[in-house]
């Protein structure tokens, strides 16, 4: 399944209930490249929790609300709340590991 891509319009009401991941990337971000299928694959196992993608260059209100400095950069919302963050890269099974812990 494809990832929505979010928006500085839609980000408040895609995000403000449940358990939700954010990758903030790139288009020219080598490591953002590695980590889409990453995430991508992943995502079959992450049940009940949202997966988007922000594109720095195109949201950078998100961005910069974020305080995001590095990417590619994984934020774990809950109920709209930030619980937890993670900056570059991560193995297939260590994203998971680490996103189920909030759940």
């Amino acid at each position: 399944m494809e990832i929505t891509h979010l928006s500085d319009e839609n980000f408040v009401e895609e995000t403000k209930e449940g358990l939700v991941l954010i990758d903030f990337f790139a288009t020219w971000c080598g490591p953002c490249k590695i980590l889409g299928p990453i995430l991508e694959d992943a995502q079959k196992d992450l049940e009940n929790v949202k997966v988007f993608k922000i594109d720095v260059d195109e949201c950078e209100n998100v961005a910069k609300n974020f305080g995001v400095m590095s990417i590619p950069t994984l934020v774990v919302l809950k109920n709209g709340e930030e619980i937890d963050r993670h900056v570059g890269l991560l193995n297939r099974d260590s994203l998971v590991d680490w996103v189920k812990k909030h759940s």
